[in-house]
């Protein structure tokens, strides 16, 4: 039977070299500024955001419990980490609806 260890141990090596490699930017999870700029308003127009998510990620004790830590409401929770996602994903909102809402 053929000895296939230093190709197993090549492959993990291999594999160590790219989870090494790879490395987040901080600026991943960085709000925009116009995002942070709309939240401080607090004369912007909201609206309700409503959908069923699955229980197990327990997002709404996740979401209390961070509101207690840093005081940030719930709506500005959702709000900074929905931005932020569908930004990173190429999704932007369009620039006439990032403008500041006046009373």
């Amino acid at each position: 039977m053929p000895d296939h260890s230093p190709y197993a141990r090549r492959l993990r090596e291999i594999a160590d070299a790219l989870d090494s490699e790879f490395q987040p930017p901080d600026t991943a999870l960085t709000p925009h500024p116009d995002t942070l700029d709309i939240i401080r308003n607090r004369h912007s127009k909201r609206g309700q955001l409503n959908y069923a998510v699955p229980e197990a990620l327990q997002l709404q004790r996740r979401i209390r419990r961070y509101n207690a830590d840093a005081n940030l409401p719930h709506g500005d929770i959702v709000t900074l980490a929905l931005d932020t996602w569908l930004r990173a994903m190429g999704y932007p909102p369009d620039p006439v609806s990032t403008r500041l809402e006046r009373p």
